[in-house]
């Protein structure tokens, strides 16, 4: 089964490359569809599949760059972009990236790097499992309460509302975006890049991870617009992020070639069904698919505790992460063909009634 296998020329370890091909198109589909680069998954998968931990992270942040460029333009021609908001978290973006980009070096010198990304990860994972599946039983706690006094819930109502109370505060100076409707101060968007910007160097990911969240639950951004506009900012980071890496001398340019083939389709299968699926849905999909990435890191922990099990944990963590992310993948596939099978019946039957 060595053909099953190809030498990576920079980091030297020798990579299951179908593995790879189903990182990419997975994570393609994925990425597209809540608007991340898809590095939380593809980083541990790169990890579990051979690559050292800085490697998995630089070459990570490689392919994510190039499969965002191609959601970002898929997203801009349905209008779920807000260019003026994704420039104004440019600023804290970049260097958040850098000071991320840093530390990693710093901790892979002091031979604590593996370690200390995972545990990043399982906390990191943990909250944000949290955080939405909170905010969806609170919202369907309104839905009950408005169904008890026969009323019909405003579509725009929302479980968690901590965007509202940030947007008030009137910290000079102001500003207005128009394609998602906000008026709040530039420090707001600003902050929340420099943090999820620092995400992105140290972890390995775009930062869409936490900033397509921070967009809906601390801007106030529509789900489908924070999509769209952090797929923006991935790219942004992402490309920035790469050129670091690569001169760090960790950026595995080979493996980051065969994902992104795979990633090229995906992504517009994933954007594609964003027409299809909105506010809610893509919120608990993206809920589940944090889940299915907290297994995975929580299993190449286990490995790294318990030597004596690794050919237990190592395996279950492989399969695991590929599967979970083939299982997404293919979900909203369905969707995105049950969407565009109803618009066509649809438009069919409109044609026949004129």
């Amino acid at each position: 089964m060595d053909w099953l296998y190809i030498l990576m020329p920079i980091s030297g370890v020798n990579i299951f490359w179908p593995g790879l091909i189903i990182l990419g198109l997975g994570v393609g589909i994925i990425g597209g569809f809540f608007g991340l680069g898809g590095a939380w998954m593809v980083t541990p998968g790169l990890n579990i599949l051979g690559f050292p931990m800085a490697f998995a992270i630089g070459t990570d942040v490689a392919q994510m760059a190039g499969k965002s460029l191609i959601s970002t333009m898929r997203h801009g021609k349905f209008g779920n972009v807000d260019y003026v908001l994704g420039l104004t978290m440019l600023v804290g973006t970049v260097i958040g990236v850098e000071i991320g980009a840093q530390m990693v070096m710093w901790l892979e010198r002091i031979g604590s790097v593996d370690k200390v990304v995972r545990w990043l990860y399982v906390v990191l994972l943990i909250l944000l499992a949290w955080l939405v599946f909170h905010d969806v039983a609170l919202r369907r706690k309104k839905e009950r309460e408005a169904k008890a006094h026969k009323q019909e819930l405003d579509k725009t109502a929302v479980g968690l509302d901590w965007a509202s109370k940030l947007q008030s505060f009137r910290i000079p100076p102001m500003v207005h975006f128009k394609r998602a409707g906000i008026t709040c101060s530039a420090w707001l968007p600003i902050i929340v890049s420099l943090f999820t910007g620092w995400l992105a160097g140290i972890l390995g990911i775009g930062g869409g991870l936490i900033r397509m969240p921070a967009l809906v639950y601390l801007v106030g951004c529509p789900t489908h617009l924070a999509v769209g506009t952090d797929l923006f900012e991935v790219a942004i980071s992402g490309l920035y992020g790469t050129a670091s890496y690569a001169y760090k001398g960790r950026v595995e340019l080979l493996a980051a070639i065969i994902m992104l083939c795979g990633a090229a389709i995906g992504a517009q299968i994933g954007v594609v069904a964003t027409k299809y699926v909105k506010g809610y849905g893509i919120r608990i999909v993206f809920g589940l698919a944090v889940l299915g990435c907290l297994m995975s890191v929580v299993l190449k922990l286990l490995q790294a505790e318990f030597p004596s099990l690794a050919w237990l944990f190592g395996p279950m963590a492989t399969v695991e992460v590929l599967g979970f992310v083939s299982i997404i993948s293919i979900y909203i596939a369905i969707r995105m063909v049950q969407g565009a099978k109803a618009e066509l019946a649809a438009k069919k039957q409109q044609a026949v009634g004129n």
